[in-house]
C-alpha cells in the first residue's frame, strides 16, 4: 500500500461546463488556441464559444489551427514558433486528443530551445532534460479517447523516420480542462467507437500492466465498467446524452489510469502501424489488433485472475476464464459495428508486417518492459499475422 499520486489537473466534468470556462482563474492572459485542420471544432461553434469565454475571463487569443489527426513535429515547431513570435503566455487545446497533445508539445518548445526530439526518449531521440517549464495548458476536449485532459502525455511523429513516440512528465499535465459531453454529440458514429475503444484499451492495458497499483484498479475497473454500459449506445444513438456523459467520463478516467499506471505494448504496436500508415486511427489500429493481442496474454497464464476481473467489468458476469474477456470484447466489437476492421484498407501489407514489428519495438520498447508476460518479436509477428485482413 505504498505509492506515489499525483494528478494536478482541475477538471470541470458535465454537461454545459464549458459555460463555466470565462469564470476560471486563467493561467495568463493572452492564449494560442491550439486545434485540427478539420472543420468540426468551428462548423459546431465551439471555437466561437471558447473564443467568447476567454474574453469573458479578459484573455486575447491567437489560433494556430493546423494539427493533423496524427500529430507531427513539423507543426508542433511551427505552433511554438509562432507562440514566441507573439507573447502568449499560455496554451488551449481544443478539440480530440491530437489537438491537446499537440497543444501539450507546442507548449514545451514555446519556452525551449532546440528541436521537440531533442527532449524524446526512443528512437532517434535525444531523451535531454527539458530545461524550462512548458507554458500552462488549457484542454477542451470534443471527442471521449485519449484522456489527455487528465494525464501528462502527448504522442507526435517524426515524419521522416516515422516515428510515432510518446513524452509527457510532471509539467505537461493540463492545469485545467473541460469535458462537456455536450460538445461530443456532433462525432460521428466511427469515430465515437474508435476513440471509445482507445479508452477502453487504456485502462485495459494499465490493469494489466505491471505498473498497477490499488488506485490505477479502480480507475480502470470503473472505465471498463463504463464503456461496457454505454459505448455501443453512444455510437449507435449519438444523441443519446446520458451514453455520451458515460463514455466522457471513462475517458477521463482512462486518463488517470495512463497517469497511475500506464500503457502496454498494444500501444506500441499500434502507433508503429499509423506511424507508417497516418490516416489509420489510433483507436482503428488498436481494435484491429485487439482481440489476438488479449488472446495472446489469456493463454500465456500470467494473468488470469485480472483478465476474468476484466471480463467482468465488461459486462460478462459470469467470466471464470481468461477467454472470457476476450469473448466479450469481441462483442461489443460487433456491437459498435468495428469487428472487421481490415488492415489492407490503409494500404498496410502483409510484407512489412516485420518492419512494424521493429518499429514498435524501437520506438516505444519501454511499453514491452510493464507487458504481464514477456511479448517477444516473434510474438509481435504472429499478433500481427493473425490480425491480419
Amino acid at each position: 500500500m505504498n505509492f506515489n499520486y499525483y494528478i494536478p489537473t482541475k477538471i470541470l466534468f458535465g454537461r454545459g461546463k464549458l459555460n463555466e470556462l470565462g469564470d476560471q482563474n486563467l493561467p495568463g492572459k493572452k492564449a494560442l488556441i491550439v486545434t485540427s485542420n478539420g472543420t468540426s471544432v468551428k462548423k459546431y461553434g465551439y471555437f466561437d464559444r471558447v473564443k467568447g469565454q476567454l474574453e469573458k475571463a479578459g484573455a486575447t487569443y491567437l489560433l494556430f489551427d493546423k494539427i493533423l489527426p496524427n500529430p507531427i513535429k513539423e507543426h508542433v515547431m511551427e505552433g511554438a514558433a509562432l507562440a514566441k513570435e507573439n507573447g502568449i503566455d499560455f496554451i488551449v487545446g481544443l478539440g480530440g486528443g491530437s489537438s491537446i497533445d499537440a497543444a501539450k508539445a507546442i507548449a514545451v518548445m514555446a519556452t525551449n530551445e532546440g528541436d521537440y526530439w531533442d527532449y524524446i526518449s526512443g528512437g532517434t531521440g535525444k531523451g535531454l532534460p527539458v530545461p524550462n517549464d512548458p507554458l500552462p495548458i488549457v484542454a477542451i476536449t470534443t471527442t471521449a479517447g485519449t484522456g489527455t485532459e487528465a494525464d501528462p502525455w502527448t504522442v507526435t511523429t517524426k515524419s521522416e523516420t516515422n516515428e510515432k513516440i510518446g513524452f509527457g512528465y510532471d509539467k505537461t499535465f493540463p492545469v485545467l480542462s473541460v469535458v462537456d459531453p455536450e460538445l461530443m454529440l456532433t462525432v460521428p458514429k466511427h469515430l465515437t467507437a474508435y476513440q471509445g475503444f482507445d479508452a477502453l484499451f487504456h485502462s485495459t492495458e494499465g490493469y494489466l500492466n505491471t505498473t498497477n497499483y490499488v488506485m490505477s484498479d479502480l480507475y480502470a475497473l470503473q472505465t471498463i465498467v463504463l464503456i461496457g454500459k454505454s459505448l455501443a449506445t453512444a455510437v449507435q444513438n449519438g444523441s443519446n446524452l446520458d451514453a455520451r456523459e458515460n463514455v466522457a467520463l471513462a475517458n477521463t478516467l482512462a486518463g488517470m489510469v495512463e497517469s497511475t499506471s500506464g500503457c502496454t505494448s498494444e500501444h506500441s504496436i499500434a502507433h508503429a502501424i499509423s506511424a507508417y500508415h497516418p490516416n489509420f486511427e489510433h483507436g482503428a489500429a488498436l481494435i484491429s489488433i485487439s482481440i489476438a493481442y488479449y488472446t495472446h496474454f489469456a493463454q500465456s497464464g500470467k494473468c488470469d485472475d485480472r483478465m476474468i476481473q476484466m471480463a467482468k467489468a465488461l459486462g460478462k458476469k459470469d467470466a471464470t476464464c481468461p477467454m472470457d474477456f476476450v469473448e466479450a470484447l469481441r462483442d461489443l466489437q460487433v456491437a459498435c459495428d468495428v469487428a472487421d476492421i481490415r488492415m489492407s484498407d490503409y494500404g498496410v501489407t502483409r510484407e512489412e508486417l516485420p518492419a512494424l514489428v521493429t518499429n514498435a519495438r524501437e520506438t516505444m520498447g519501454g511499453l514491452f518492459e510493464v507487458d504481464p508476460a514477456p511479448l517477444s518479436d516473434e510474438d509481435v509477428l504472429a499478433i500481427l499475422q493473425a490480425s491480419y485482413k
